[in-house]
């Protein structure tokens, strides 16, 4: 089959959507987008791979150099910004406030990506019971872990040196 020798208007799309929201759009999120609705995080990841999507990848590197360009922004020049607002900053005690420009200012130039974890269940909302019940499941659960290792710790060293490959089974 090969590989293709020109874009199609989703890649197209996925691309620029990747680079212009960088960190306010996650790469699934933007082949959602652009047209991928059945596993759009599969086709994030393909179309970001070389192997498998090269063209996609070089097309992206070309718009993120193209926007870095734009926008006066690299690594080199912001790390620099970012060592000389420390400096300063730090010279007049008011170095929070700049940093937290410059580094707004890498954002929107794409050199940072924003994650959002959402955790759910909370140990603080259950009661005494839901507890105690929660860690007897646990307990429970990796009974055979817990088993192990009391039965390590219980074996004196002199017989762990005697015996280094101990081989018994844990039951």
């Amino acid at each position: 089959m090969g590989l293709p020798q020109q874009l199609t208007e989703r890649q197209i799309k996925f691309a620029e959507l990747l680079v212009y929201n960088e960190g306010r759009l996650s790469p699934a999120e933007c082949a959602h987008e652009a047209g991928y609705k059945s596993r759009p995080r599969q086709a994030a990841s393909e179309l970001r791979n070389p192997k498998i999507s090269p063209l996609v990848v070089q097309y992206i590197g070309e718009l993120r150099a193209e926007m870095q360009e734009k926008h006066g922004i690299s690594l080199d020049k912001h790390l620099a910004e970012l060592s000389k607002l420390r400096d300063e900053a730090t010279k007049k005690g008011a170095w929070s406030a700049a940093i937290n420009a410059e580094v707004a200012r890498g954002k929107a130039g794409g050199l940072y990506i924003d994650q959002k974890l959402v955790m759910t269940g909370n140990l603080d909302n259950m009661s005494e019971d839901e507890l105690q019940d929660k860690m007897k499941r646990i307990l429970d659960d990796h009974k055979i872990l817990l088993n192990a290792e009391a039965e390590i710790v219980e074996e004196e060293p002199s017989e762990l040196l005697e015996n280094p490959k101990n081989t018994e089974t844990i039951n």
